[in-house]
């Protein structure tokens, strides 16, 4: 039950981010007098719809994106260069460009969307991503400022009765009691300083001791409201040397390299800490060039997707995932029942998958390609130019850039589009990736 309820969370908040995506578009199309005859989210039948002044609302069965119809976006015949491509490429122009030209009211062809002026077209047309990337700030900003991220404290949770062998977590017989447990510290021991430096943050406990292997050294711990001196010596342990990404280094044969830290043997509590207000603007941006380097790649991962699907490798944690792995993620984060893992965790868990969501959004519709927004927005950019060009010459105002010629490409892009979906739709069944 848990399950279909983290699913359907999901996608009601995915339809909401569609719907404010289309509003994106449609308000400032309508604020700029283009008619929008059509508002409508999702795909296929109708369900629901409601005509407005000029505007017909409703809702459609596949809830799996969502539109605006903004008329005359393709100049009719007269107003642009001729044609000079023949046969099955010239029919699919000429259809797209009478099916434009029919929506179009007598008397009212100064409201068509062609007319515009480039930047207010760029402004209709980036105004659906814009949305978008708000909408994920908006979200990582309600997780990171008014949830918190989960953050280690000084206060134990459970102290490790032994020291593994190297490779395991496992406590076995024979092995010697960890410096925690001989020391007496105690879950719920609050911890103030070490060998007399105070510390207020667990990574600045964790380092000092990794420093000082060997060493005896006192430390202090607020215990039922009492501070008490104890003391421990961290056991000499060979750790994986790390670098700045947390990859591990190896040495010039290959192998990887160790170093001797001190261990001590202790779990810490942890809570969540609430971030600064700049903390969501930070994820964004981070996140914003991560998404922009996996779209970037999309040959390249859908090819190790595919081999993945095929059973030729494995699916990696970073591949790129469809619609049914994202359900996927959001039924396994909605039943999960692990402890410390409740329902604030579940929550912001939830918005910030909706937050990459739309970040995605944001970036997949930005791609310069028709029907993408990105794509009307080259267009619309293309047209500054050859106006700038033409003003800088003394020529007259060119003709509008001729939308419909892009279409052969737009459906060749849809296509692409499509069969990307599928793709991601059967290796999300045969080879899912494990959030585990």
């Amino acid at each position: 039950m848990l399950q279909v309820v983290g699913i359907l969370v999901l996608l009601v908040g995915l339809l909401i981010s569609i719907g404010l995506h289309e509003m994106g578009h449609m308000i400032p199309a309508k604020k700029f007098g283009v008619r929008v005859s059509q508002y409508f989210v999702g795909f296929g039948p109708t369900l629901w719809s409601k005509q407005g002044k000029e505007t017909e609302y409703g809702i459609k069965a596949i809830p799996l994106g969502g539109y605006v119809k903004l008329v005359g976006m393709i100049p009719p015949e007269e107003a642009v260069r001729p044609l000079k491509v023949k046969g099955r490429i010239a029919e699919l122009i000429g259809d797209s460009r009478a099916a434009s030209t029919e929506e179009v009211l007598p008397g009212e062809d100064y409201r068509a969307f062609y007319h515009l002026a480039w930047w207010k077209k760029v402004i209709v047309m980036f105004g659906g991503p814009f949305v978008n990337l708000i909408l994920a700030l908006l979200l990582f900003s309600a997780v990171l400022v008014g949830i918190g991220t989960p953050t280690a404290t000084l206060t134990v949770n459970e102290t490790v009765q032994c020291v593994p062998a190297v490779g395991s977590a496992q406590c076995e017989p024979g092995d010697p009691l960890s410096p925690a447990a001989a020391a007496g510290l105690e879950p719920g021991d609050q911890i103030t300083a070490i060998d007399g430096l105070a510390v207020t943050e667990w990574p600045e406990l964790t380092e000092y001791v990794a420093a000082h292997p060997g060493d005896t050294m006192p430390l202090e711990v607020i215990r039922d409201g009492q501070t008490e001196t104890l003391t421990v010596t961290p056991t000499p342990r060979e750790r994986a040397v790390t670098d700045a990404d947390g990859a591990v280094v190896l040495d010039d044969a290959g192998a990887i390299e160790t170093e001797t830290v001190g261990y001590l043997g202790v779990a810490p509590e942890v809570e969540n800490v609430p971030q600064g207000i700049g903390a969501g603007a930070a994820l964004t941006w981070d996140y914003l060039g991560k998404t922009f380097n996996v779209v970037f790649h999309l040959p390249q991962n859908l090819y190790h997707v595919t081999l993945a699907t095929l059973g030729q490798e494995d699916r990696s944690t970073e591949s790129v995932i469809g619609v049914v792995g994202v359900g996927r993620i959001a039924s396994d984060v909605a039943s999960a029942d692990v402890e410390g893992y409740g329902l604030t965790e579940k929550i912001a868990d939830m918005l910030m998958l909706l937050g990459g969501l739309n970040l995605a959004l944001f970036v997949f519709n930005m791609i310069p390609l028709v029907p993408l927004d990105g794509g009307h927005i080259a267009s619309a950019i293309w047209q500054a130019i050859k106006n700038g060009w033409a003003r800088v010459r003394s020529l007259p105002k060119p003709r509008p850039v001729d939308v419909a010629r892009m279409m052969p490409l737009a459906y060749g892009v849809f296509g692409l589009l499509l069969v990307m979906g599928v793709i991601l739709i059967v290796a999300d069944i045969v080879a899912p990736v494990s959030i585990v």
